[in-house]
């Protein structure tokens, strides 16, 4: 359990700034706290602990800058103080090559959206195999992932939350995404491709793969003319990924934990 603080001189306004981030953060941070920990309890530990800290140092920060980068870092190393390796959580996340469909003959098809029973179906399916192969990604890129197409950190961003390199943060950003994407195409309807010749090289595919995952990082759209159809495949799942990563980071501060954390940071008399 978290202890609550020490009697505290921060003033009224300070209080309702810290209350403003509470209620801006709290949801997104307990999204967070789901998909790292994989459990309510924990999660609610985890939500407890990061406004703890945060408050404690409130007086020190408060004006200064932007409090989002300030905040997910305090809960990246939280994450990684809480993380026991659980048994059965895979060593790697296997390359590029085994997390793509390029030498398979079954492609995954995504139905128009002009089939809106059967697009809102597959999104929910998708968001349910979503969240349960978050839990099983390794931790080193679990974090960077979540903290990208969850919370809404730019690359540099994680990089320096992480203090890691921002080429090493996309990597791990990348194939965490192509992980995910095979886990949501394998629930989905599949066609026979194997009579149809390559329209391009591997090679080619692959780079049009890479413009695709920069465009996701900078959320700004991906236009080709020229994609084969496994690439459209590939792209359409990778689409579908990143919106339930963003229907995942919609979730709301359950109320009675709102309550803890601000009980937590009230004055003893």
């Amino acid at each position: 359990m978290v202890s609550k603080p020490a009697s505290t001189d921060q003033s009224s306004q300070s209080d309702e700034s810290f209350e403003r981030l509470v209620d801006e953060h709290g949801g997104t941070l307990y999204s967070l706290g789901l998909r790292f920990c994989g459990d309510r309890t924990q999660a609610e530990d985890l939500v407890q602990e990061v406004f703890l800290q945060a408050f404690k140092a409130w007086g020190g920060f408060e004006g200064r800058s932007s409090p989002k980068t300030w905040l997910y870092t305090i809960a990246a190393r939280a994450c990684q103080r809480m993380h026991r390796k659980k048994s059965g959580e895979p060593e790697r996340i296997g390359s590029v090559d085994e997390l793509l469909p390029f030498g398979e003959p079954l492609i995954a098809t995504i139905p128009s959206d002009e089939d809106e029973a059967a697009t809102l179906q597959i999104r929910k399916e998708a968001k349910e195999r979503l969240e349960a192969a978050i839990v099983l990604l390794p931790t080193d890129f679990r974090v960077p992932l979540i903290l990208k197409e969850i919370v809404g950190l730019s690359i540099q961003e994680v990089a320096n939350i992480l203090g890691l390199a921002e080429g090493t943060v996309r990597s791990r950003v990348h194939r965490a995404r192509l992980k995910l994407r095979k886990s949501i195409e394998e629930g989905l309807p599949k066609i026979d491709m194997s009579d149809s010749p390559p329209v391009y090289s591997v090679q080619t595919c692959l780079d049009l793969l890479n413009a695709k995952q920069e465009a996701l990082d900078r959320n700004v759209p991906f236009d080709s003319a020229v994609l084969c159809e496994k690439c459209k495949s590939v792209f359409a799942t990778l689409d579908l990924t990143h919106e339930a990563c963003l229907d995942l980071a919609r979730g709301d501060l359950p109320i009675q934990l709102r309550n803890k954390v601000l009980a937590m940071t009230e004055p003893e008399n």
